[in-house]
């Protein structure tokens, strides 16, 4: 039997500390986001920092992270703090629905959380032998068998390789549709992680060669990538002159579409074919890249892969002509595949209406 991992925040005083320059004094006030709220530990530090006139608005896919949030005796009880049950990529949205058009601060802790990991009705990880799911939005969507159980071979491998970067993507994609035309579709957790180990014929040290299918399924599943492309987006629109960008990435596809997005915003790109042409303006200027310490890995051996990236929103205002495209990585996997991913729900706040000090929970 499997001991619960203990759940630990990541980079929780690196990322805190970096949503606002110490010029700014102890007790910043302003509008803050916890865009992937989890258990809370990053919004329980930003609430410890933040001035009386303060609001952090935070978001969650996950019910139960509504439910944590909302319920029990670790509920969040302070008037500055209000949870919208809703996919980070649309807190832009969010936040101008509770009547916000700007913020000073927006954290980003990407991917699947240690307690989605540890809860095996879940099915986000082959310790357990459960039902394939991965949702982190349970009341709706595709599940990872439910894609399974459709896609084609084409698709299935396409996500596996291109969202986990899974050499033996081909075989197991084959394999996968061979088992459900005869009529035994993939249903757990534990079948999956059988029938990759069949099919990857090499071996990488301490790593189950299970792990990448997984990844990309969850990816797949969550529409992950694309998630993280509309919440960067939405940070060039939202972020007041100043305001900090931070995001913690656990993976290299993850953090490349950071970084590239901070660089396309941040560095000058000069045309050759143009030399006399004036320089585009800005809107963003790379402030760190930060890894867990030794002491953070050696207590929590999962925030060993990540990294923080942090940037600053400049005075350049928005416009839809500044908005470079899209990063090309995020739709690498078929546009087949790409549209079997769950519709992003409408945001449902956990909280009070938005109002005056005394009207938010």
């Amino acid at each position: 039997m499997n001991a619960p991992w203990q759940h630990h925040t990541v980079l929780l005083r690196e990322a805190v500390d970096a949503l606002w320059d110490e010029a700014d004094g102890p007790q910043p006030d302003g509008i803050y986001v916890d865009a992937t709220f989890g258990r809370g530990g990053h919004s329980r530090l930003i609430l410890s920092k933040l001035g009386p006139g303060a609001r952090l608005i935070a978001l969650d896919r996950d019910p139960e992270a509504i439910a944590h949030a909302t319920q029990g005796p670790d509920a969040i009880t302070d008037p500055r703090f209000q949870i919208v049950h809703a996919p980070f990529s649309s807190w832009g949205e969010v936040l101008r629905e509770l009547g916000c058009t700007q913020v000073q601060g927006i954290l980003m802790d990407i991917g699947v959380s240690s307690p989605q990991i540890d809860n095996p009705e879940r099915g986000f990880s082959f310790r357990f032998d459960a039902p394939l799911d991965m949702r982190m939005d349970t009341t709706q969507g595709m599940s990872a068998a439910d894609f399974l159980a459709q896609a084609s071979v084409d698709e299935i491998a396409d996500v596996i390789r291109n969202y986990g970067e899974e050499r033996f993507a081909g075989p197991i994609a084959r394999a996968i549709v061979a088992r459900r035309e005869e009529g035994h579709p993939l249903q757990t957790t534990g079948e999956l992680q059988a029938l990759v180990a069949r099919c990857v014929k090499t071996r990488e040290f301490g790593q189950d060669p299970a792990t990448r299918t997984f990844q990309a399924l969850r990816i797949q599943v969550n529409r992950e990538l694309g998630e993280l492309e509309d919440a960067l987006d939405a940070a060039l629109q939202m972020l007041a002159p100043g305001g900090r960008l931070a995001v913690i990435s656990f993976h290299s596809l993850e953090d490349r579409i950071v970084k590239t997005f901070i660089a396309r915003h941040s560095k000058e790109e000069v045309d050759r074919r143009v030399p006399f042409a004036q320089p585009r303006p800005l809107m963003l200027d790379a402030v760190a890249r930060i890894k867990p310490s030794d002491e953070e890995i050696s207590v929590n051996p999962r925030s060993r892969s990540a990294v923080l990236r942090v940037a600053e929103r400049t005075a350049v205002p928005w416009s839809p002509e500044a908005v470079a495209a899209a990063s090309p990585l995020a739709k690498k996997a078929g546009a087949k595949a790409a549209s079997r991913a769950p519709a992003r729900p409408a945001g449902k706040s956990a909280g009070k209406p938005a109002g005056g000090k005394g009207g938010r929970k």
